[in-house]
């Protein structure tokens, strides 16, 4: 117990020196929210998957594939092309893009992309992100509460406490900047954990035949195609069609130093999320053999059950800072990109244009505590299971933002009237299907992004963008990404 103790401390003592260190480099807004669009490409790869693999990667999706056998695949498949398409298609036209119309978060981007005068398509944008991400947030803080809880033996809700305080802290301080570059120590680490640890248990394990006899025992599917039906396989492959409308991935592609490096930023993260993906689903598998019958409210730890059972202390105390990359990596992500909503999209545009530089980086340091706060709450359940959390935020994001940002990068005559007629049909469809329980037929993103992708195409038909600064900023955008 006492190294663990120690190798966690020195991990999370070198995040909090990152967040210090970043502290004078964070003084312009533009600085703290997107990092002044200087990383990169190694970073910012690294920084865009550590942020998208959250808590889930190593606790989520292992519980999937040990609970639903090799069906939960599809989850795995329906990211990694979901990834490369957003790199291959989203990456480079959203870095231009964005610069073109010197926006900093995504609802600021949606204003001036389609030249929304009423501010709706901002505010509601911006509220969303709010809402979606503190569910999104507090599946963090839950996996964290698992974490401390089953290792170091802290109450869940304290441990809830800690995680969030650490993650506050260097968040606040440094700003894009600090996320970015802990993002780099917390994906290598994920990275490292992952090849280790399924190595070592087939070490153990000796054959592949041992875990299928383990899977037939347990009464899983062997196929990923048994026991399924077209809906349900498009159904998990769908979370592939989230990756369009995060937030948080997204903001990296715009922080980037140069267009010019997404190919290559590609290339690095693409090795890292394919290789992770099957790390992650290895693990789920594999721990049908090492732990049988284990509870539905344990499925979720068996990466921590491994590395319990083959590793020392010392060593072990290190890959379990891997989880703990995982989780903070994607929440100090997305309680920069809420700070950046409530100070950008809010604080500036409808409470005070003229507020100085200085001024709104406290206020976006005063807003990442808050919504710090309000995600901490909402996570002190511990019946919340990490995926389902995710689930519902990701889907959130994909259904209200995926179609958006799809015809704003490749539909020029696409108005704002029919983006906010988007944006609210989208997510309306979202939250019912969900609340009606149609999500035990298909995950609700797809109907949700089916709806969006009508309802834009029929109202810009209707209301078809008619200011030609809109014509101008897409051919120059175009014009930039083919050079």
């Amino acid at each position: 117990m006492l190294a663990t103790f120690i190798t966690f401390g020195l991990y999370l003592a070198i995040l909090l020196a990152i967040g210090v260190y970043y502290y004078h480099k964070s003084q312009v807004i533009s600085d703290f929210i997107l990092g002044g669009r200087k990383l990169g490409k190694f970073v910012m790869a690294l920084s865009a998957q550590a942020s998208d693999m959250s808590g889930w990667l190593l606790m989520g999706l292992p519980g999937a594939m040990y609970t639903s056998g090799m069906p939960a695949i599809w989850i795995a498949a329906g990211l990694l092309i979901g990834t490369y398409c957003n790199w291959k298609f989203v990456a480079k036209r959203l870095r231009v893009y964005t610069e073109i119309t010197d926006s900093l978060t995504l609802p600021t981007f949606f204003e001036d992309r389609f030249k929304d005068p009423t501010g709706l398509l901002r505010i509601i944008s911006a509220l969303i992100i709010l809402i979606f991400f503190t569910i999104y947030l507090s599946s963090g803080f839950v996996a964290s509460g698992k974490l401390f809880e089953s290792m170091l033996g802290i109450e869940y809700h304290i441990a809830i406490l800690v995680g969030a305080g650490i993650i506050l802290f260097y968040t606040s301080l440094g700003g894009f900047f600090a996320v970015s570059i802990t993002d780099v120590v917390q994906g290598s680490l994920m990275f490292f954990a992952i090849i280790v640890v399924p190595i070592v248990a087939m070490q153990h394990i000796g054959s592949f035949t041992a875990i299928t006899q383990a899977m037939q025992k347990a009464s899983v599917p062997l196929n990923p195609f048994t026991s399924v039906t077209a809906l349900s396989v498009v159904s998990t492959a769908s979370w592939g069609l989230g990756y369009f409308g995060q937030p948080h991935i997204l903001a990296r592609f715009m922080g980037i130093h140069s267009h010019h490096d997404i190919k290559g930023a590609r290339h690095i993260a693409m090795t890292w999320v394919s290789i992770s993906l099957c790390g992650a689903s290895f693990i789920g598998i594999a721990a049908m053999y090492l732990f049988p019958q284990l509870s539905p409210h344990n499925a979720e730890k068996v990466f921590i059950f491994m590395i319990q059972k083959f590793f020392t202390p010392w060593f072990g105390g290190i890959l379990l800072a891997a989880i703990l990359s995982a989780i903070m990596s994607t929440a100090d992500s997305q309680l920069l990109v809420c700070s950046a909503a409530l100070t950008e999209d809010f604080y500036q545009r409808v409470i005070k244009r003229n507020a100085s530089q200085q001024e709104l980086i406290h206020i976006g340091r005063l807003t990442t505590m808050l919504i710090t706060i309000i995600a901490a709450l909402f996570a002190m359940n511990p019946e919340n299971t990490v995926l389902g959390l995710v689930a519902y935020a990701w889907g959130g994001f994909g259904a209200a933002f995926g179609p958006v940002i799809l015809f704003a990068l490749f539909s020029k005559n696409t108005s704002w009237q029919s983006v906010l007629g988007g944006i609210l049909i989208g997510t309306i469809t979202l939250v019912l299907w969900k609340f009606l329980g149609l999500s035990n037929y298909c995950y609700e993103i797809v109907p949700g992004f089916i709806a969006n992708v009508i309802t834009i195409a029929v109202l810009k038909k209707i209301y078809p963008a008619q200011n030609p600064a809109i014509t101008a900023d897409f051919a120059k955008m175009k014009e930039v990404v083919q050079l």
